[in-house]
């Protein structure tokens, strides 16, 4: 401990006088500290830095006499320029593309134009008029040929899906909006049909109903955004290629859609077990409608159900409980067709 002048140790912090006369004090000790920090030096002037570490690497190489250009540039993982940089991490990003397989329809797909990046051909095929054709349209539109072995196909189409050694890689499906197509079916003065699904949730309903939509002369398939399926690869293989033909429109809001054709003079028609119409008494068959179809466990919604204009049953045996929705649109649709021939 420090001493004073008269022996007794001095108070700690006590300003003292010099021999000089001169005032002793913590003045001026932190006026750096007060001053604020420096500019930040270049990441090349610190040492702790990857670039600090690549020039002074470099001007080691270039003191012990090698042959790196003095004052070249760093990568960003302070690898010296004279050296090949490491080469980019590609990042895999999701392909949303599906396979359309099977012969029929991958040929009608083509006929259809539809958007393909390419055909998939095994190797040593059975060739017929389909892959003649699918191969011809394919080569006069520049869409690629891959000949592949067996097992490469099956990996690609999927473990359930039969390719028929031909297989189509297509775009995802770029839907329509509702009202767009009722739209023009109204400008060109026909009777509008279309059905609408409500809970579909399996792919193969979906294509048997796109199918069917097709053949009796309907417009369109419209399905909800949210708890329905798609069209997929498996939904293109159901419909034997009907889904070029038969456009597929999707709502954000299926009971809004409804509505919204209603106001625009469609009548909206359920399909349920227990409907209040029988099928062959359907009396709105000559006008415009849109078929509603309800998943096969819990049918139709309430919302949806509120907004049907007629609930349709279909007459059955006793002895079956329900039909498959896609045969329940099927039966339906004919009966709609067949009652606007006679008319």
């Amino acid at each position: 401990m420090a001493k004073s002048g008269s022996g007794r140790p001095s108070r700690a912090g006590a300003v003292r006088k010099s021999s000089k006369g001169r005032t002793v004090g913590s003045g001026g000790q932190g006026r750096q500290a007060l001053e604020g920090k420096k500019p930040t030096p270049k990441a090349e002037d610190r040492p702790y830095h990857p670039a600090g570490k690549a020039k002074a690497a470099r001007e080691r190489f270039v003191a012990a006499g090698g042959r790196g250009r003095p004052g070249a540039k760093s990568n960003e993982r302070g690898q010296d320029a004279g050296r090949a940089p490491a080469p980019a991490r590609r990042v895999k990003k999701a392909d949303d593309s599906e396979m359309v397989t099977g012969r029929n329809s991958v040929v009608e797909a083509l006929r259809a134009r539809i958007p393909a990046t390419a055909l998939y051909v095994a190797f040593r095929v059975e060739v017929d008029e389909r892959v003649k054709e699918s191969m011809s349209i394919a080569t006069k539109r520049g869409i690629p040929i891959l000949e592949v072995m067996r097992p490469e196909l099956d990996r690609l189409s999927g473990h359930d899906a039969v390719h028929q050694g031909l297989a189509l890689k297509v775009p995802p499906y770029e839907y329509a909006h509702p009202e767009t197509l009722l739209d023009e079916v109204l400008r060109t003065k026909q009777t509008p049909l279309f059905v609408a699904l409500d809970g579909i949730t399996d792919p193969r309903n979906l294509g048997a109903i796109i199918r069917s939509t097709a053949a009796f002369g309907g417009h369109g398939v419209i399905v909800p955004q949210r708890r329905s399926v798609g069209v997929t690869a498996s939904a293109w293989k159901t419909s034997a290629g009907a889904a070029a033909h038969t456009p597929v429109a999707m709502a954000s809001n299926l009971t809004q859609t409804l509505k919204a054709f209603k106001a625009a003079g469609v009548f909206v028609v359920g399909l349920a077990g227990d409907g209040d119409v029988s099928l062959p008494g359907l009396e709105l068959a000559d006008r415009p409608i849109v078929v509603v179809v309800g998943s096969e466990g819990k049918g139709l919604s309430r919302l949806v159900t509120e907004t049907c204009d007629a609930v349709v049953s279909i007459p059955i045996a006793s002895s079956t409980e329900s039909l498959n929705a896609g045969i329940a649109a099927s039966v339906t649709l004919y009966e709609i067709a067949r009652q606007r021939s006679f008319d």
